[in-house]
Protein backbone atom coordinates (compact mmCIF):
# COMPACT_ATOMS: atom_id res chain seq x y z
CA UNK A 1 0.00 0.00 0.00
CA UNK A 2 1.74 3.57 -0.83
CA UNK A 3 1.26 6.14 1.35
CA UNK A 4 -1.17 7.95 -0.26
CA UNK A 5 -3.43 5.08 0.01
CA UNK A 6 -2.67 4.82 3.94
CA UNK A 7 -3.53 8.26 4.59
CA UNK A 8 -7.02 8.32 2.45
CA UNK A 9 -7.43 5.00 4.44
CA UNK A 10 -6.47 6.53 8.06
CA UNK A 11 -8.75 9.68 6.75
CA UNK A 12 -11.81 7.14 6.25
CA UNK A 13 -11.32 5.56 9.71
CA UNK A 14 -11.42 8.91 11.47
CA UNK A 15 -14.39 9.95 9.34
CA UNK A 16 -16.11 6.45 10.52
CA UNK A 17 -15.36 6.66 13.36
CA UNK A 18 -17.13 9.79 14.78
CA UNK A 19 -20.28 7.89 14.04
CA UNK A 20 -19.47 5.01 16.50
CA UNK A 21 -18.99 4.80 20.18
CA UNK A 22 -19.82 7.92 22.64
CA UNK A 23 -19.16 11.03 22.47
CA UNK A 24 -15.49 12.26 21.96
CA UNK A 25 -14.24 14.65 25.03
CA UNK A 26 -10.69 15.30 23.64
CA UNK A 27 -10.16 18.89 22.29
CA UNK A 28 -6.87 18.93 21.70
CA UNK A 29 -7.09 15.66 20.03
CA UNK A 30 -9.49 16.80 17.81
CA UNK A 31 -7.83 20.03 16.99
CA UNK A 32 -5.58 17.82 15.50
CA UNK A 33 -7.64 16.10 13.24
CA UNK A 34 -8.31 17.27 9.31
CA UNK A 35 -11.29 19.71 8.35
CA UNK A 36 -13.65 16.81 7.74
CA UNK A 37 -13.12 14.99 10.51
CA UNK A 38 -13.35 18.36 13.40
CA UNK A 39 -16.97 19.26 11.38
CA UNK A 40 -18.34 15.21 12.11
CA UNK A 41 -17.04 15.42 15.21
CA UNK A 42 -18.18 19.15 16.04
CA UNK A 43 -21.99 18.27 14.56
CA UNK A 44 -21.91 15.00 17.23
CA UNK A 45 -22.01 12.73 14.65
CA UNK A 46 -22.05 9.86 16.96
CA UNK A 47 -25.74 10.39 17.68
CA UNK A 48 -26.72 10.44 14.13
CA UNK A 49 -27.54 6.97 14.24
CA UNK A 50 -31.03 7.33 15.53
CA UNK A 51 -31.79 9.28 12.25
CA UNK A 52 -30.08 6.98 10.06
CA UNK A 53 -32.58 4.60 11.87
CA UNK A 54 -35.73 6.28 12.13
CA UNK A 55 -34.86 6.18 7.84
CA UNK A 56 -34.28 2.45 7.47
CA UNK A 57 -37.72 1.72 9.32
CA UNK A 58 -39.17 3.79 6.90
CA UNK A 59 -37.86 1.87 3.79
CA UNK A 60 -38.41 -1.27 5.58
CA UNK A 61 -42.03 -0.51 6.28
CA UNK A 62 -42.25 0.79 2.16
CA UNK A 63 -40.64 -2.47 1.53
CA UNK A 64 -43.00 -4.87 3.24
CA UNK A 65 -46.20 -2.63 1.55
CA UNK A 66 -44.49 -3.68 -2.07
CA UNK A 67 -43.72 -0.02 -2.51
CA UNK A 68 -40.41 0.53 -2.02
CA UNK A 69 -38.63 3.22 -4.50
CA UNK A 70 -34.64 2.63 -3.75
CA UNK A 71 -34.01 6.35 -4.89
CA UNK A 72 -36.27 7.67 -2.29
CA UNK A 73 -35.32 5.80 0.21
CA UNK A 74 -31.51 7.18 -0.68
CA UNK A 75 -32.41 10.65 -0.29
CA UNK A 76 -34.52 10.43 2.78
CA UNK A 77 -31.64 8.45 4.50
CA UNK A 78 -29.62 11.30 3.22
CA UNK A 79 -31.89 13.89 4.10
CA UNK A 80 -32.38 12.72 7.28
CA UNK A 81 -29.13 12.58 9.18
CA UNK A 82 -28.18 16.01 6.91
CA UNK A 83 -31.37 17.71 8.81
CA UNK A 84 -30.06 16.23 12.38
CA UNK A 85 -26.29 17.88 11.59
CA UNK A 86 -27.93 20.93 10.90
CA UNK A 87 -29.89 20.45 14.08
CA UNK A 88 -27.12 19.85 16.72
CA UNK A 89 -25.40 22.39 15.27
CA UNK A 90 -27.94 24.79 15.45
CA UNK A 91 -28.50 23.81 18.98
CA UNK A 92 -24.90 24.87 19.76
CA UNK A 93 -25.08 27.94 18.27
CA UNK A 94 -27.99 29.18 20.20
CA UNK A 95 -27.01 27.70 23.27
CA UNK A 96 -23.39 29.16 22.86
CA UNK A 97 -25.03 32.59 21.50
CA UNK A 98 -28.01 32.58 24.78
CA UNK A 99 -24.93 32.05 26.96
CA UNK A 100 -25.83 28.48 27.66
CA UNK A 101 -22.74 26.74 26.72
CA UNK A 102 -20.06 28.00 29.44
CA UNK A 103 -17.17 26.25 30.39
CA UNK A 104 -19.07 24.62 33.32
CA UNK A 105 -21.73 23.40 31.24
CA UNK A 106 -22.78 19.76 30.53
CA UNK A 107 -22.02 20.50 27.06
CA UNK A 108 -18.81 21.75 27.15
CA UNK A 109 -17.64 18.55 29.17
CA UNK A 110 -18.68 15.40 27.21
CA UNK A 111 -17.88 16.38 23.93
CA UNK A 112 -16.32 19.10 21.81
CA UNK A 113 -18.31 22.35 20.98
CA UNK A 114 -17.86 23.44 17.34
CA UNK A 115 -17.57 27.56 19.00
CA UNK A 116 -17.11 27.42 22.58
CA UNK A 117 -14.09 24.92 22.10
CA UNK A 118 -12.28 26.77 19.19
CA UNK A 119 -12.38 23.80 17.76
CA UNK A 120 -14.12 24.83 14.04
CA UNK A 121 -12.79 27.60 12.28
CA UNK A 122 -15.74 30.01 11.04
CA UNK A 123 -15.21 29.44 7.62
CA UNK A 124 -15.19 25.72 8.17
CA UNK A 125 -18.22 25.62 10.25
CA UNK A 126 -20.01 27.79 7.53
CA UNK A 127 -18.90 25.43 4.67
CA UNK A 128 -20.36 22.46 6.76
CA UNK A 129 -23.68 24.18 6.82
CA UNK A 130 -24.40 25.49 3.16
CA UNK A 131 -23.33 21.95 2.13
CA UNK A 132 -25.71 20.41 4.18
CA UNK A 133 -28.17 22.88 3.70
CA UNK A 134 -27.99 22.38 -0.55
CA UNK A 135 -28.61 18.44 0.19
CA UNK A 136 -31.37 19.37 2.22
CA UNK A 137 -32.61 22.26 0.14
CA UNK A 138 -32.13 19.58 -3.35
CA UNK A 139 -34.10 16.55 -1.75
CA UNK A 140 -36.78 18.82 -0.30
CA UNK A 141 -37.58 20.19 -3.42
CA UNK A 142 -36.94 16.71 -5.74
CA UNK A 143 -39.92 15.49 -3.25
CA UNK A 144 -42.40 18.80 -3.77
CA UNK A 145 -41.92 17.74 -7.17
CA UNK A 146 -42.48 14.10 -7.38
CA UNK A 147 -44.91 13.90 -3.93
CA UNK A 148 -46.24 17.05 -4.15
CA UNK A 149 -48.70 18.36 -1.18
CA UNK A 150 -47.76 15.84 1.06
CA UNK A 151 -43.81 16.68 0.98
CA UNK A 152 -44.70 19.92 0.68
CA UNK A 153 -46.20 19.44 4.34
CA UNK A 154 -44.08 17.30 5.88
CA UNK A 155 -41.04 19.45 4.95
CA UNK A 156 -42.57 22.46 6.19
CA UNK A 157 -43.39 20.77 9.50
CA UNK A 158 -39.63 19.60 9.92
CA UNK A 159 -38.29 23.46 9.20
CA UNK A 160 -40.94 24.71 11.84
CA UNK A 161 -39.78 22.09 14.53
CA UNK A 162 -36.11 22.48 13.62
CA UNK A 163 -36.71 26.49 14.48
CA UNK A 164 -38.91 26.52 17.63
CA UNK A 165 -36.70 23.67 18.87
CA UNK A 166 -33.66 25.98 19.90
CA UNK A 167 -33.80 28.84 17.39
CA UNK A 168 -37.56 30.59 18.46
CA UNK A 169 -37.37 33.37 21.16
CA UNK A 170 -39.06 31.14 23.33
CA UNK A 171 -37.85 27.94 21.92
CA UNK A 172 -39.68 24.47 22.89
CA UNK A 173 -36.80 22.60 25.26
CA UNK A 174 -37.39 25.79 27.22
CA UNK A 175 -40.75 25.28 28.24
CA UNK A 176 -41.45 21.00 28.95
CA UNK A 177 -42.03 20.34 25.21
CA UNK A 178 -38.69 19.59 23.60
CA UNK A 179 -39.19 15.78 24.56
CA UNK A 180 -42.56 15.67 23.29
CA UNK A 181 -41.05 17.38 19.76
CA UNK A 182 -38.58 14.70 19.81
CA UNK A 183 -40.82 11.77 19.65
CA UNK A 184 -42.78 13.53 16.84
CA UNK A 185 -40.18 14.61 14.72
CA UNK A 186 -38.36 10.84 15.02
CA UNK A 187 -41.48 9.12 15.21
CA UNK A 188 -44.15 9.67 13.21
CA UNK A 189 -42.95 12.60 11.01
CA UNK A 190 -39.45 10.91 10.17
CA UNK A 191 -40.98 7.44 9.95
CA UNK A 192 -44.00 7.80 9.12
CA UNK A 193 -43.01 11.22 6.48
CA UNK A 194 -39.99 9.08 5.49
CA UNK A 195 -42.61 6.05 4.23
CA UNK A 196 -44.70 8.76 2.74
CA UNK A 197 -42.28 9.94 0.46
CA UNK A 198 -40.20 6.84 -0.11
CA UNK A 199 -43.91 4.51 -0.93
CA UNK A 200 -46.04 7.75 -2.40
CA UNK A 201 -48.97 7.46 -0.22
CA UNK A 202 -49.69 8.28 3.72
CA UNK A 203 -50.13 5.40 5.95
CA UNK A 204 -51.50 5.03 9.18
CA UNK A 205 -49.74 1.89 9.81
CA UNK A 206 -46.34 3.61 9.45
CA UNK A 207 -47.53 6.23 11.53
CA UNK A 208 -48.77 3.25 13.95
CA UNK A 209 -45.04 1.72 13.74
CA UNK A 210 -43.22 4.56 14.34
CA UNK A 211 -44.56 5.37 17.63
CA UNK A 212 -42.27 2.60 19.51
CA UNK A 213 -39.21 4.24 18.16
CA UNK A 214 -40.07 7.96 18.43
CA UNK A 215 -40.51 6.99 21.88
CA UNK A 216 -37.01 5.33 22.54
CA UNK A 217 -35.25 8.56 21.07
CA UNK A 218 -37.25 10.75 23.22
CA UNK A 219 -35.57 8.70 25.92
CA UNK A 220 -32.31 9.28 24.82
CA UNK A 221 -33.53 13.23 25.30
CA UNK A 222 -35.38 12.74 28.67
CA UNK A 223 -32.01 11.27 30.71
CA UNK A 224 -29.89 13.83 28.71
CA UNK A 225 -32.47 16.64 30.55
CA UNK A 226 -31.97 14.76 34.06
CA UNK A 227 -28.17 14.57 33.87
CA UNK A 228 -28.58 18.08 33.18
CA UNK A 229 -31.35 18.75 35.72
CA UNK A 230 -29.39 21.71 38.24
CA UNK A 231 -27.61 23.23 35.70
CA UNK A 232 -30.81 23.85 33.44
CA UNK A 233 -32.66 24.54 36.63
CA UNK A 234 -30.52 27.13 37.47
CA UNK A 235 -29.98 29.10 34.01
CA UNK A 236 -34.27 28.91 33.96
CA UNK A 237 -33.92 26.57 31.14
CA UNK A 238 -37.53 24.74 31.55
CA UNK A 239 -36.84 21.08 30.55
CA UNK A 240 -39.14 18.22 31.19
CA UNK A 241 -37.32 17.28 33.86
CA UNK A 242 -37.05 20.45 35.62
CA UNK A 243 -40.70 21.05 35.36
CA UNK A 244 -41.47 17.49 36.94
CA UNK A 245 -38.33 17.47 39.46
CA UNK A 246 -35.30 14.86 38.92
CA UNK A 247 -37.09 12.06 41.02
CA UNK A 248 -40.41 12.10 38.53
CA UNK A 249 -38.56 12.65 35.36
CA UNK A 250 -36.66 9.33 36.12
CA UNK A 251 -39.66 7.30 36.67
CA UNK A 252 -40.95 8.57 33.12
CA UNK A 253 -38.37 7.78 31.72
CA UNK A 254 -39.03 4.56 33.20
CA UNK A 255 -42.10 4.27 31.79
CA UNK A 256 -40.84 4.99 28.34
CA UNK A 257 -38.28 2.89 28.34
CA UNK A 258 -41.15 0.05 29.90
CA UNK A 259 -44.05 1.41 27.00
CA UNK A 260 -41.52 0.73 24.11
CA UNK A 261 -41.59 -2.88 24.36
CA UNK A 262 -45.98 -3.05 25.64
CA UNK A 263 -46.13 -0.61 22.11
CA UNK A 264 -44.43 -3.22 20.29
CA UNK A 265 -46.24 -5.98 21.95
CA UNK A 266 -49.47 -4.29 21.20
CA UNK A 267 -49.01 -3.79 17.31
CA UNK A 268 -47.86 -7.71 17.28
CA UNK A 269 -51.24 -9.13 19.17
CA UNK A 270 -53.18 -6.68 17.31
CA UNK A 271 -51.70 -7.91 13.72
CA UNK A 272 -49.83 -4.62 12.92
CA UNK A 273 -46.82 -5.80 13.14
CA UNK A 274 -45.56 -9.39 11.99
CA UNK A 275 -44.28 -11.76 15.04
CA UNK A 276 -40.40 -10.86 13.55
CA UNK A 277 -40.76 -7.72 15.32
CA UNK A 278 -40.53 -9.72 18.92
CA UNK A 279 -36.91 -9.95 18.16
CA UNK A 280 -36.66 -6.50 20.08
CA UNK A 281 -36.15 -8.75 23.24
CA UNK A 282 -33.11 -8.64 22.69
CA UNK A 283 -32.33 -5.16 23.94
CA UNK A 284 -34.03 -6.06 26.89
CA UNK A 285 -30.79 -6.37 29.32
CA UNK A 286 -29.84 -2.79 27.60
CA UNK A 287 -33.51 -1.52 28.61
CA UNK A 288 -32.89 -3.36 31.88
CA UNK A 289 -29.68 -1.95 32.43
CA UNK A 290 -30.88 1.50 31.60
CA UNK A 291 -33.94 1.33 33.95
CA UNK A 292 -31.53 0.38 36.89
CA UNK A 293 -29.56 3.61 36.11
CA UNK A 294 -32.83 5.89 35.87
CA UNK A 295 -34.12 4.21 39.09
CA UNK A 296 -31.48 5.94 41.46
CA UNK A 297 -29.90 8.87 41.80
CA UNK A 298 -26.68 9.36 39.29
CA UNK A 299 -23.73 9.16 41.42
CA UNK A 300 -21.65 12.24 42.24
CA UNK A 301 -18.63 11.32 40.26
CA UNK A 302 -17.90 9.17 36.90
CA UNK A 303 -16.67 5.63 37.77
CA UNK A 304 -12.84 5.15 36.60
CA UNK A 305 -12.68 5.50 32.94
CA UNK A 306 -15.97 6.69 32.39
CA UNK A 307 -16.36 8.70 29.07
CA UNK A 308 -19.37 11.33 28.38
CA UNK A 309 -19.97 12.63 31.97
CA UNK A 310 -21.42 14.17 32.83
CA UNK A 311 -23.73 12.43 30.69
CA UNK A 312 -25.29 9.03 33.13
CA UNK A 313 -28.64 8.27 32.03
CA UNK A 314 -28.45 9.65 28.69
CA UNK A 315 -25.91 6.91 27.64
CA UNK A 316 -27.63 4.24 29.11
CA UNK A 317 -30.58 5.45 27.05
CA UNK A 318 -28.58 6.02 23.88
CA UNK A 319 -27.05 2.48 24.16
CA UNK A 320 -30.63 0.40 24.68
CA UNK A 321 -31.91 2.79 22.28
CA UNK A 322 -29.22 1.39 19.56
CA UNK A 323 -29.50 -2.17 20.26
CA UNK A 324 -33.55 -1.71 20.31
CA UNK A 325 -33.40 0.15 16.85
CA UNK A 326 -31.05 -2.30 14.91
CA UNK A 327 -33.42 -5.38 16.19
CA UNK A 328 -36.29 -3.37 15.67
CA UNK A 329 -34.78 -2.93 12.20
CA UNK A 330 -34.10 -6.99 12.34
CA UNK A 331 -37.79 -7.65 13.26
CA UNK A 332 -39.41 -5.14 10.36
CA UNK A 333 -36.89 -6.75 7.63
CA UNK A 334 -38.29 -9.82 8.46
CA UNK A 335 -41.67 -8.66 7.66
CA UNK A 336 -40.69 -7.25 4.89
CA UNK A 337 -39.30 -10.65 3.32
CA UNK A 338 -42.77 -12.57 5.34
CA UNK A 339 -45.46 -9.71 5.12
CA UNK A 340 -48.54 -12.40 5.45
CA UNK A 341 -46.98 -13.84 8.84
CA UNK A 342 -49.50 -12.26 11.31
CA UNK A 343 -51.15 -13.38 14.96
Amino acid sequence: MDQGSAVTRSRLELWLGAFVGFYRPGVEEVRRLDAVSKFLYAARSVILVVSAQAAIIAGLLALGARRFDALAFVLVLAGFVAAHMISNLSNDYFGYRRGHDTPDSPRMRYTVHPLASGVLETRTLLTGLAILAAIGLGITAFFIVERGWPATAFALAGIALLFLYDAAPVPLKSIGLGEPAVFFVWGPLMIGGGYAMIAGEISAAAFTASVPYGLGVMAILVGKHIDQVDFDGGRRIRTLPVLLGERAARGLNIATVALIYAVTGALIISGQLTPFAAIIVVALPRAWRAVSIMSRPRPASPPEGYVGWPLWAHRACLAHNRVFGWAYILGLAGGAAWPGVRL
